[in-house]
């Protein structure tokens, strides 16, 4: 591949300040697109909300036009807290109402519209913030110094940008939290196994913990989160295999301690809001059915009991259109997933050598992928198909796939690079079209 063949197709001398200006004409254009449906939409459900102000049952101020679906029940419970067990499937609304209690004790105003407008904010915010994290993330896997290198950081941090999530990463959902907190988590622990390499043994230990409690939050926000802590027990299994097989050493005993910390802080995202629902459903007069399990878990009650979330139950024929629908994503998840076990070695330099990073990229793919092959397995065995489609953002490995494939294009003559132009148009095409029923309560959601 020449040296001047990407570089004519992209300037790259100030990336960050592009992929800024990109990030913020397709928000632009996507909050355009959603504003500009009429009326309340299809469901009346917003209108629902309790709004001392205009008749909503004609006319929604703008935050709440992003205000669909699940967010309806998120503003409910950052306002009022728990108060339904059905809403203790989500965790997100969590963060929303201890930001909404700051604005309240500063003086401001409370209510449903300052409330969308907080999550709103905080869903760009953190949108803009997973762009810059995957881009470091991507420096430290596959380098920084060839244009080949920056490609993979720009085209990568530039799909995150319009990834089929859309509209979610723009509403008061948790998907744009998620992804800055996963996203940042993946940074810092394979920034861990960079200080490993280079002998900074307090740096990486400082690293690994924080990077659980990255996890541990993202888990708070989406319990999905907590497939990352398999990191963790991944290099806890590494490490178990060569002290049964070298012997202990007070290295070997401290790196497997600070492994199993940081695991223990991705876990309690899901363990703290199990012992407050415990407490308050198991301990006193209610004792609901999900309090007398060999291990308590509303979560999983509210789940199935409620929204029919279950192994293979979401396989019937009406849901069949939903399969469709998540299908290409899915697709690329697990092809992703298997290029990245194989360590590829497609992703090369213009002179045709294996791109030089700071650590081993099939290393740290590898492990990504069993993170991003479970989520896979479990969306089509277990999940609402359809919501793989805004969960899959949060995950890195399917964006440099489809990248290295581009490259491979540019590399060899013979290789079509159209697929990735073909994928960017297409999730062009479905956020736009997603939006528009976004923004009118039509499904899918």
């Amino acid at each position: 591949m020449a040296v001047g063949t990407p570089a004519a197709l992209l300037r790259l001398e100030n990336p960050i300040q592009s992929l800024t200006s990109a990030f913020w004409l397709w928000k632009a254009l996507l909050f355009i697109v959603v504003a500009a449906c009429p009326g309340p939409g299809y469901d009346t459900s917003t209108t629902l909300i309790p709004y001392e102000g205009a008749d909503i049952t004609t006319s929604l101020p703008w935050p709440l036009k992003l205000a669909r679906w699940d967010a309806v029940y998120f503003l409910h419970i950052a306002e009022y807290g728990y108060v339904f067990e059905q809403e203790w499937a989500f965790s997100y609304p969590r963060v929303l109402g201890f930001l909404a209690s700051g604005l309240r004790k500063s003086g401001g105003q409370g209510g449903p519209v300052p409330i969308a407008l907080i999550g709103v904010v905080l869903s760009y915010v953190t949108h803009y913030l997973s762009v810059l994290a995957l881009y470091r993330l991507s420096a430290n896997i596959f380098g920084h110094t060839t244009v080949t290198q920056r490609l993979i950081c720009f085209l990568s941090s530039a799909l995150h940008i319009i990834c089929p999530a859309g509209a979610f990463l723009s509403a008061p959902y948790g998907e744009s939290l998620f992804s800055f907190l996963n996203i940042s988590g993946f940074y810092l622990y394979s920034s861990s196994l960079i200080s490993e390499r280079n002998g900074a043994s307090t740096l990486r230990d400082l690293q690994v913990l924080i990077s659980g409690g990255l996890f541990g939050i993202a888990t708070l926000v989406r319990s999905n989160g907590i497939l990352s802590g398999v990191l963790f027990a991944y290099d806890a299994i590494l490490l178990a295999w060569d002290i049964l097989t070298q012997g202990l050493s007070y290295h070997k005993v401290r790196r497997l301690v600070i492994i199993g910390l940081g695991g223990i802080c991705a876990a309690l995202g899901m363990i703290v809001p199990q012992i407050q629902a415990y407490r308050v459903y198991c301990i006193g007069e209610l004792d609901r059915p999900w309090c007398g399990w060999t291990m308590p878990n509303i979560y999983t009650w509210v789940q199935g009991h409620y929204w029919n979330v279950g192994f293979l139950r979401y396989w019937t024929v009406s849901n069949i259109p939903l399969f469709i629908l998540a299908a290409p994503i899915l697709f690329i998840l697990c092809k992703s997933s298997l290029w990245a076990i194989r360590a590829p070695s497609t992703l090369r330099s213009e002179s045709g050598n294996q791109v030089s990073s700071p650590l081993s990229p099939g290393s740290m793919l590898c492990r990504l992928a069993v993170t991003q092959g479970l989520l896979a397995v479990l969306a089509l065995t277990s999940y609402h198909i359809q919501i793989l489609n805004r969960i899959s953002s949060g995950y890195p490995l399917w964006y440099w796939y489809l990248v290295s494939i581009g490259l491979e294009g540019l590399q060899d003559p013979r290789k079509s690079h159209r697929s990735l132009a073909l994928a960017a148009q297409a999730m062009v095409a479905y956020a736009l079209i997603q939006g528009v029923l976004y923004g009118s309560f039509l499904p899918p959601a």
